[in-house]
């Protein structure tokens, strides 16, 4: 039994699994930053506890304190949302030494899943397809050099470990993968302590299609169908919705089966997500899998009615999935929108004081956000400040439901991509489905540059 959770995270994500632990009758424990003492989710948290200066390594990522502190509120467990010590295996194998449960799947997997290089490996041992690219780690730009020879230009760069677009990159020809991949790896080792890089073919036209995944520690594993993610800046995803309206019930039943059998021989626990690359004739390739719950849960949730967070709690606990595949269907369509401090047009980060927030009231409405009154937005974290999620009776109703939403939603004091995520809504290229990985460069970009 679960009665009390520490919340290893912040902002948006931490207020959420704030409220799902309220409803469980769970007492809540938050750390924070010195940066973030006066943010909503210390207010919302039952017992609160500074973590450290601002800076994440001295503090969110300071994996010690964390449970230095749980020791000391005598939790029972660890959530570690999503992004800082999510995806550790080394925090999750502390946690387990400290003798408190860690919400997600088991240190052991984490590791295997952590590298993308040995998680390439192991789903081609499941059957599951995987893009052509390299098969080991490499370590200079010679390696690489001689690895790009065999895969062909173009080519996509990315880091081994880690995620949220930091160490990839898009590289034509060789002049471009000498000078990325240096610049990249010492990012990748920064962010993840780890600078091994590894190369894929990169798709052309290809939609990010992902499935997610439930399974608890009987050997029972679900499937919550699939989000497409594919509208993405900078290689991280702004714009989520469920379920994809390109593939078809076929690739469905083919793709979630991949995911499954994925998990499965795996031996994996808790909530997870296997993400694909699909191309236009609808293979799907294996991408990554994320050993956490995701930013863009909450298009499956209002899908499907069933509370993620809660089921990872329940099954952190031991307790068996109390529904099978046959209970679970799909209810409309669900649309999430990430609201980011930045530049519209150059996604550059804008960090202030945010003098007052406005969100949309109607009932189809979800916001979850970091922030809820003035506030300052600083340049230690990333940027996104609240997520906005629409449920629609199908897809054109919740396209109509988020344009109106977005036009009464009102940040003032600093720059937000507002502005891009209404363009986004009222395109024609958006509303007929067919976007894919580029929408935003090919399309959004040039034409906001043309205005």
């Amino acid at each position: 039994m679960i009665k009390k959770v520490l919340i290893a995270n912040r902002g948006e994500i931490a207020a959420r699994i704030i409220r799902t632990c309220k409803q469980m009758n769970i007492t809540t424990v938050a750390v924070y930053s010195e940066a973030d003492q006066k943010a909503d989710f210390t207010k919302m948290a039952d017992e609160c506890y500074l973590i450290g200066p601002p800076r994440v390594n001295e503090s969110y990522l300071n994996a010690e304190k964390i449970i230095s502190i749980a020791k000391q509120a005598k939790v029972d467990a660890i959530h570690p949302g999503y992004g800082f010590l999510s995806e550790s295996d080394q925090f999750a194998g502390k946690c387990e030494e400290a003798g408190i449960t860690f919400i997600g799947p088991k240190a052991s997997v984490m590791k295997q899943m952590g590298s993308k290089v040995l998680a390439r490996q192991l789903m081609e041992k499941a059957g599951v397809p995987t893009i052509p690219g390299t098969k080991e780690a490499l370590a200079t730009a010679e390696e690489a050099l001689n690895a790009a020879q065999d895969i062909g230009y173009p080519i996509m760069l990315k880091a081994s470990a880690g995620g949220g677009g930091i160490g990839m990159q898009v590289v034509e020809n060789d002049e471009e993968l000498v000078r990325a991949f240096e610049s990249n790896a010492k990012r990748a080792k920064t962010f993840f302590g780890n600078g091994d890089m590894f190369l894929e073919k990169k798709l052309k036209n290809a939609r990010h299609i992902e499935v997610q995944i439930l399974a608890d520690h009987n050997g029972n594993v679900i499937h919550l169908f699939e989000r497409d993610c594919s509208i993405q800046r900078r290689n991280q995803k702004v714009v989520e919705e469920a379920p994809s309206t390109f593939i078809s019930e076929e690739t469905r039943r083919r793709m979630t089966e991949a995911a499954i059998n994925a998990a499965k021989a795996l031996e994996y626990t808790n909530a997870g997500t296997i993400e694909f690359l699909v191309d236009n004739k609808e293979n799907f390739y294996f991408l990554e899998m994320n050993t956490r719950v995701q930013v863009e849960h909450p298009v499956s949730e209002e899908i499907t009615g069933i509370d993620i967070v809660e089921k990872q709690i329940k099954i952190a606990a031991g307790e068996s999935l109390d529904i099978s595949q046959k209970d679970i269907y799909t209810n409309g369509h669900a649309i999430e929108v990430r609201i980011y401090a930045e530049d519209p047009v150059t996604f550059m980060p804008s960090p202030g004081h945010v003098s007052q927030i406005t969100f949309p009231n109607e009932d189809y409405a979800r916001n979850e956000p970091a922030i809820t009154g003035p506030s300052d937005i600083t340049h230690f974290y990333d940027p996104m400040i609240a997520k906005l999620i629409i449920h629609g009776t199908d897809r054109q109703d919740a396209i109509a439901k988020l344009t109106k939403a977005l036009q009464t939603y009102r940040v003032v004091g600093i720059k937000t991509n507002l502005p891009m995520l209404q363009y986004i809504s009222e395109d024609e290229i958006f509303r007929k489905g067919n976007v894919t990985t580029a929408y935003v460069q090919e399309h959004y970009i040039p034409n906001i540059n043309a205005k």
